[in-house]
């Protein structure tokens, strides 16, 4: 007996991914982004505990947003803004509750890097702790500059933000780790 195919799925061309024209459906969405949105909201939550919830998330809210979508090229970078506004939000909702002693940071994940020395896990760590005391946005426009390497227009889109703002804020973020890591 031969597999039905799925009926939201439409067969792909020989290289796997649809035309640029032609509509993106939501498991097609997930099976080609979902890795790239884990790695957009690990780098800027710093850590494993709530990547998959920011996943799942972001995708629900693709249920809705992909149909709207005018033009099917532009799903990686409507999925990364997405992306950035869950994960900022998850900031924001992790500072109340620290700021209210609901949340023991302590007991937070360290950040994985397969690979690393334990110096460099240990200065990772220390960095991930840094950015846990800057102003949610200067950490994610940080973030989605140093770490993830977009340029400027690009983190002013993802972050709704004008390019003046984003400039400030990657500024004001690298100056307070400067401090930080000089007395360090």
């Amino acid at each position: 007996m031969t597999p039905r195919p799925h009926p939201h799925l439409r067969p792909l061309p020989s290289d796997g991914r649809p035309a640029d024209d032609e509509p993106l459906h939501l498991d097609e969405a997930f099976r080609q982004y979902s890795g790239y949105v884990a790695t957009i909201a690990w780098r800027i939550l710093g850590g494993d505990d709530e990547v998959d919830d920011v996943v799942q998330d972001v995708f629900l809210g693709a249920l809705r947003g992909l149909r709207r979508l005018r033009e099917p090229g532009a799903v990686k970078g409507w999925l990364a803004t997405v992306t950035v506004r869950e994960a900022s939000r998850r900031l924001r909702r992790r500072r109340v509750r620290r700021f209210l002693g609901l949340d023991d940071m302590a007991a937070a994940s360290e950040p994985r890097a397969p690979g690393a020395s334990p110096e460099q896990r240990a200065l990772l760590a220390s960095v991930y702790r840094a950015l846990d005391d800057l102003p949610v946005g200067e950490r994610v426009a940080w973030t989605l500059r140093i770490l993830e390497g977009h340029d400027l227009g690009d983190v002013a889109t993802l972050c709704g933000c004008s390019l003046a703002t984003v400039k400030r804020r990657v500024a004001a973020a690298q100056q307070a780790l400067e401090r930080r890591f000089e007395h360090d």
